[in-house]
C-alpha cells in the first residue's frame, strides 16, 4: 500500500459484492451452526449436572480443558478426519467452546430459581416436569441467555480463525488483505465481523425480553 492509496477502496467493495456476500453467509452457518448445536447438547447436559451434582465437576472439568485448546490446533487436528474443506472442521470445535460456556450457564441458571418458588409450585400440585417448564427453565433463562450470548459472539469472531486453514468465512480478508498488505478487505472483514456480533447479541437480547416478560413489567412498573 503506497501514501496515496486511500484507505477503502470502494470501487473493490463494489466489484466483490457477491464474494462478499458468499463469504458472510458461510460465516454465519460456521459461527451459528456450533451455538445452535451447543445449546441443544448444553440444556438436557444442564439439567443432568444441576440434578446430580457429582455429575457437575466432572463435565465443567473437561469443558474447561477443551476451552483452553488453541482453536487453530484443534483445527489442524481435525482435517485429516473432516477433510480440509469441510466447514465441519471448524463448527465441531466451536460447538465443544459454546458447551464449555453454555453447561455451566443452564446450571448456574436452575440454581438461580429460590427455593420458596419451588415449594409453591410444589404446593400448587406442579409435577417436576411442569415445574420445570413452567416454573424453572422460564426463571433461568437471563442466565442462560446470558450465557448463550457470550457463547455467539465468540463463535463469531472466532471461525475467522478458520481462514488459517482455508475455512474462515470473512476471515479470508484478514489473510488476503495482509499478504497482499491491501487494507480494504482486512476493513471489510473486520466491519461485516461486528456487525454480525452486533446483530446477534440483539436478536438475543430480544428474544431475553419476550421470554420474560415479567422482569419488564417489574421495570416499568
Amino acid at each position: 500500500m503506497n501514501d496515496t492509496e486511500p484507505l477503502v477502496r470502494w470501487d473493490w467493495i463494489g466489484r466483490h459484492i457477491p464474494d462478499i456476500t458468499e463469504r458472510l453467509l458461510d460465516h454465519v452457518i460456521m459461527a451459528l451452526v456450533p451455538v445452535l448445536l451447543g445449546l441443544l447438547i448444553a440444556l438436557p447436559l444442564g439439567l443432568a449436572s444441576a440434578r446430580w451434582r457429582g455429575l457437575y465437576q466432572p463435565t465443567v472439568g473437561v469443558m474447561n480443558i477443551v476451552y483452553s485448546l488453541p482453536s487453530l490446533a484443534v483445527f489442524i487436528v481435525l482435517i485429516p478426519v473432516t477433510g480440509l474443506a469441510e466447514r465441519t472442521t471448524v463448527i465441531i470445535p466451536l460447538t465443544f467452546y459454546t458447551l464449555a460456556v453454555l453447561v455451566p450457564a443452564v446450571v448456574d441458571g436452575l440454581e438461580s430459581v429460590p427455593d420458596h418458588v419451588r415449594q409453591s409450585a410444589v404446593a400448587m400440585g406442579f409435577g417436576p416436569t411442569r415445574r420445570l417448564l413452567r416454573v424453572d427453565m422460564p426463571i433461568a433463562v437471563p442466565v442462560v441467555l446470558a450465557g448463550l450470548r457470550v457463547a455467539t459472539v465468540s463463535s463469531i469472531s472466532l471461525v475467522s480463525v478458520g481462514a488459517l486453514i482455508g475455512r474462515g468465512g470473512l476471515g479470508y480478508y484478514f489473510i488476503d488483505g495482509w499478504q497482499r498488505q491491501f487494507y480494504t478487505p482486512i476493513i471489510v472483514g473486520i466491519v461485516l465481523v461486528m456487525v454480525l456480533a452486533v446483530l446477534a447479541d440483539g436478536v438475543l437480547i430480544l428474544a431475553q425480553r419476550l421470554l420474560t416478560p415479567w422482569a419488564r413489567a417489574r421495570r416499568t412498573s
